[in-house]
């Protein structure tokens, strides 16, 4: 059997209605919404709403590590905007997951990412996919456990969990032979982007489960350009299954 695995899909329609060719079936760790594109800033929800060169300053804030004077600046582009808030972000992301659960594969086992929003998932879900979070799965003979989401940081994005609720559904799994998450456990080679020079938030609880229980597998994404793409800790190899926006390629999972 082979399944396709996807992370930070971010928007790409074109490339995820190909990700599970020659598979059995797809894997996607989330962060399907587009909200801001470092590499091009016009791209996505913030610069499809204030341009390029709001959205450009914006990201070299954040990319300075300066968030409250983000935060100040964003603040004043919506005061500019004028308008309900809530509705010009509903209408920019639910079109945004209209056009990619159009084209999602089927069938398709799927958790949240950090910059998604669990809420709308519902809306778009065809009958062949599956939502997973905190929950199991058989696949092939194999057991899969799904664990979305990330975990509070400054950069505030949508779906982020208090570390003790992220730990609790982590602990409800049980055993796997595979386990699926958004973000990387907390080793410093997994969570250190090479390109944005800063460390992510990778999970305490994910990194004990996997010395606690040792699944084979432990499969990742978030961190778009880590210091290490893989590494091994105990009996299991953990992969981050790359940035797919950027690379357009699946993880394939065979067994």
């Amino acid at each position: 059997m082979r399944l396709n695995v996807i992370s930070d899909v971010h928007g790409s329609v074109d490339t995820l209605a190909r990700s599970a060719d020659g598979a059995d079936g797809l894997i996607c760790l989330g962060d399907l919404v587009l909200f801001l594109d470092y590499a091009d800033p016009a791209q996505g929800v913030f610069g499809e709403l204030f341009g390029r060169e709001p959205a450009a300053h914006f990201v070299a804030l954040r990319t300075e590590g300066r968030y409250q004077e983000a935060s100040a600046y964003a603040s004043g582009l919506w005061d500019e905007l004028g308008g309900d808030r809530r509705e010009h972000l509903d209408a920019k992301v639910r079109a945004q997951y209209a056009a990619m659960f159009a084209v999602m594969p089927e069938p398709a086992y799927l958790t949240y990412g950090n910059v998604d929003v669990p809420a709308y998932w519902s809306d778009y879900l065809r009958p062949g996919h599956r939502v997973l979070d905190g929950e199991t799965v058989d696949i092939g003979g194999l057991r899969f456990g799904f664990v979305g989401g990330g975990l509070r940081s400054p950069m505030r994005t949508p779906y982020e969990l208090d570390d003790d609720v992220f730990a609790a559904r982590v602990a409800a799994l049980g055993e796997v032979d595979v386990l699926c998450s958004h973000i990387p456990p907390a080793l410093p080679e997994l969570t250190y982007d090479t390109v944005a020079r800063r460390f992510e938030r990778g999970s305490a609880a994910l990194l004990e489960y996997i010395v606690d229980v040792g699944p084979k597998l432990a499969l990742f994404g978030h961190v778009h350009q880590p210091l290490a793409q893989r590494t091994r800790v105990g009996r299991t190899e953990c992969v981050n299954v790359g940035h797919f926006r950027g690379s357009g390629s699946p993880f394939s999972l065979q067994f």
